[in-house]
């Protein structure tokens, strides 16, 4: 059985401005190797920090061509606490936070919540820009994601 992770993580330049995501997919055998890697990424030409990191997450799950058990992290404090906490208010409240405002990003929060409800998935946090390997990777792919929507 292979564990499956995707570290994810999302870029601007400027905020908003161009931005990029990028997903660095790796299955684990049981010797703690790495049985297979594949690297995704992509971008837009005006949008934020936030909306990339959200991107990155749901990238790495659509991309899943069957249901799984995945690990996903995310230097994004705002991705994980959003999917493992206020997101069930939110969805109670008619997709309103506490304070009756519309959510921002709901479209993509949507997206994430369909995403996740077709996978078992563990989210992890780790320190963003730390020396973290595999976080490291994933910034490279979102920035590489942004790269052909920066004015040159």
């Amino acid at each position: 059985m292979l564990d499956l992770y995707a570290y994810t993580d999302g870029a601007c330049s400027g905020n908003p401005g161009p931005g990029g995501w990028g997903v660095l997919m790796r299955a684990i055998d049981g010797g703690g190797e790495i049985a297979k890697e594949r690297e995704l990424q992509g971008g837009e030409a005006l949008t934020t920090n936030n909306q990339m990191e959200l991107m990155a997450a749901i990238s790495a799950l659509e991309s899943l061509s069957r249901p799984s058990k995945i690990t996903i992290v995310t230097d994004s404090a705002y991705v994980k606490n959003g999917v493992t906490g206020w997101i069930f208010g939110w969805k109670k409240n008619g997709w309103k936070t506490a304070a009756k405002k519309p959510v921002k990003n709901v479209e993509l929060w949507k997206r994430l919540d369909a995403a996740q409800g077709q996978h078992q998935v563990t989210w992890e946090w780790v320190k963003g820009h730390a020396g973290h390997p595999e976080n490291e990777r994933a910034d490279e792919l979102a920035r590489a994601g942004m790269a052909p929507f920066k004015k040159k």
